[in-house]
């Protein structure tokens, strides 16, 4: 697979999931293979680097490709290889919809998210 989309609709405004999934001190509460992440500036802007560690010890870095502050979040990894892009869209004032949208340039997805990751981000946002 070289590209995997997914979506979910949430109980919240646009710009509270917006602020939750972009912060550093979040990604761990919803994303179980990430042990903690981090960025180099706050607030972030094209071309801060976000980095984060996993289970197994292992740091990735990724560059913020794509902000357009509550509508989309784009990051890549240092190399370029994998991609993801977070896109938000309101249905109502307290309703939105997510799409999570990962590829690579060359190869397979390794690790895709599968819907359960933003069944999770759905129910830390609505409880």
């Amino acid at each position: 697979m070289k590209e995997n989309k997914i979506s979910i609709q949430i109980n919240r405004p646009v710009s509270e999931i917006f602020d939750f999934t972009i912060d550093p001190n979040n990604t761990h509460k919803w994303i179980d293979i990430v042990e903690k992440e981090e960025t180099n500036e706050w607030p972030v802007k094209i071309g801060s680097i976000y980095r984060n560690v996993n289970t197994l010890g292992e740091w990735t870095e990724y560059v913020l490709t794509g902000f357009d502050e509550n509508k989309l979040f784009e990051l890549a990894t240092k190399e370029g290889e994998y991609h993801v892009r977070y896109t938000y869209t309101p249905i109502t004032e307290s309703s939105s919809e997510l799409e999570y949208f990962e590829w690579v340039d060359e190869g397979e997805l390794t690790s895709p998210f599968s819907q359960v990751v933003l069944e999770r981000l759905k129910e830390l946002l609505e409880s």
